[in-house]
């Protein structure tokens, strides 16, 4: 599933291509299954402009200061994409948004998971569905209070968007692995300094991913290259595990993560 950085780089794509231009119809391919704006959503939009395009966690928004906005989720295998000319829609789900022209913004959406809303503003959409803060922008102290009463198992805190929005499977085990922290560890058995180390390691991870948007690098010995049971870890000398924590898969070195 596209976790923050992905969700970024979709919003650059937005705000490159989409923003400044009246929306002048829609059109849709498969979309049996799709969350999708209705007739009436749709006709808020007609002639309206987006003029800024936001992230929050993985939430993308474009919209203008007088609303109405859009909200999109990728789902787990959605993006959307800028495009002009001549172009032939995919057989399976998307939704695209016509501008004066011929740009057009499309929302893939393979797995039909995704969704698209029309709201009045993101901040209000934020509060009113519970979404917490955004990893990138929650300050360390915020960090440590609300992990430090997680009794269950820290992965599962750091996945849960109502405490922390945009971390999803990938990148909780990346942090932990980073740190050396079990994923199956309890944040309130853990201390304020080691809680510490951990967003730390949070922000040092989503920094390199979102520069590797940029055409950075991702170091040789991260799990994401070897996030595999059985694989040998980049850290140590141990081996790469997989276990179940708090429903979903986790991998996590046998060695240097307690």
């Amino acid at each position: 599933m596209p976790e923050l950085p992905e969700c970024e780089a979709n919003r650059r794509r937005v705000e490159d291509g989409a923003l400044n231009r009246t929306i002048t119809g829609f059109s849709e391919g498969n979309v049996t299954h799709l969350d999708l704006p209705t007739p009436s959503e749709r006709k808020r939009l007609e002639g309206r402009q987006f003029t800024e395009a936001r992230r929050h966690g993985k939430l993308i928004f474009a919209g203008s200061a007088t609303g109405p906005w859009i909200s999109v989720h990728l789902g787990m295998t959605g993006w959307l994409d800028c495009v002009d000319g001549s172009f032939e829609p995919p057989n399976w789900g998307h939704f695209v948004i016509c501008f004066e022209g011929d740009r057009r913004l499309v929302f893939h959406n393979r797995r039909k998971l995704g969704w698209m809303k029309v709201i009045d503003d993101p901040a209000t959409y934020l509060d009113d569905t519970g979404v917490g803060p955004d990893a990138m922008e929650m300050g360390e102290n915020a960090f440590v209070d609300m992990l430090g009463k997680s009794r269950g198992a820290i992965k599962a805190a750091l996945m849960d968007q109502k405490k922390i929005a945009g971390i999803g499977n990938l990148y909780s085990d990346e942090t932990l692995y980073q740190v050396g922290i079990s994923p199956k560890a309890k944040g309130s058995d853990l201390d304020a300094a080691t809680l510490k180390k951990v967003h730390s390691a949070l922000c040092d991870v989503l920094d390199t991913l979102l520069a590797a948007n940029d055409g950075g690098p991702v170091p040789k010995d991260w799990l994401r290259h070897r996030r595999e049971a059985g694989a040998a870890c980049g850290l140590c000398d141990g081996t790469i595990r997989k276990a179940t924590v708090g429903g979903r898969t986790a991998f996590y070195c046998s060695e240097h993560q307690s």
